[in-house]
């Protein structure tokens, strides 16, 4: 797995089913366990089944070696400079991201997207169908993530046969990451050319169901929890992502004593 920071292309391989994942899209719509009329659920499952029919993501990846991490540990990185992506213009500013890859000689970037035919469609039905345009929206958001968590396994299974563990994936707006990383990230990893996703002017991301994600890359010399010299896991559970979630304090699953079941919101 060299650290060239040359972008790899991705979609989905052959005959590989994209799975939106129906109770997600029920949490992005505030459903709670209230009793839901058939005919009801009839319509979201429509809609949640007719784009999961036609879901066609794209992304691209790259591995760079990362700078600024030499001698990290955890808990001293409070005025540490940001880190940097080697080759690139990218720096990751911020004590989170800093203490989520301390320690890491590489990491792994990439960036999915849902296109613009989604897009499109969330804007068609934003003005005609207000629920369905509800209910879009959910499904998108759910598959996003989805797409993302299968580029993610991708990059874990190219990890792993290059004997090196994986943190989960860490995006910009998680935690006091910002949000201006993105078009560095883009950049970095010609998204735009390779996949069609761009950045507004306020750093958010076009088409609105696109992800870009971080996952620090460590030698496999783990100890018998797990963890390599630097502290880190490889693929912790949804309860770690809380930690540095930017809705955490507000999270109406964790007042119920659940996640949302990802590494991280969207």
């Amino acid at each position: 797995m060299d650290a060239t920071g040359v972008p790899t292309p991705w979609a989905p391989s052959a005959g590989e089913h994209l799975a939106i994942n129906r109770a997600e899209v029920l949490r992005y719509l505030g459903y709670t366990g209230q009793e839901m009329e058939p005919e009801l659920a009839d319509r979201i499952e429509t809609v949640v089944a007719t784009l999961e029919a036609s879901l066609a993501p794209r992304g691209v990846w790259a591995v760079f070696a990362l700078r600024g991490t030499d001698g990290d540990a955890p808990e001293d990185t409070d005025g540490a400079p940001p880190l940097s992506l080697d080759g690139s213009t990218v720096e990751l500013a911020g004590r989170d991201i800093r203490r989520h890859l301390a320690g890491a000689p590489w990491c792994a970037a990439f960036a999915v997207t849902l296109g613009m035919d989604v897009e499109r469609r969330l804007r068609t039905a934003g003005s005609q169908h207000p629920l369905e345009a509800a209910v879009l929206d959910a499904a998108a958001s759910a598959a996003v993530e989805a797409a993302a968590d299968a580029l993610n396994t991708e990059v874990e299974h190219r990890a792993a046969a290059a004997n090196l563990l994986c943190t989960w994936r860490f995006s910009p707006g998680y935690g006091d990451l910002p949000l201006d990383a993105q078009p560095g990230l883009l950049a970095a990893l010609n998204a735009t050319r390779l996949c069609g996703i761009t950045a507004t002017p306020t750093n958010l991301l076009m088409p609105t169901k696109s992800v870009t994600a971080l996952v620090g890359l460590f030698p496999q010399a783990a100890d018998a929890d797990g963890r390599n010299q630097a502290g880190q896991t490889a693929r912790p559970d949804a309860r770690l992502a809380c930690a540095t979630c930017r809705f955490a304090s507000g999270c109406s699953l964790r007042a119920r004593g659940e996640t949302c079941g990802r590494s991280a919101p969207a």
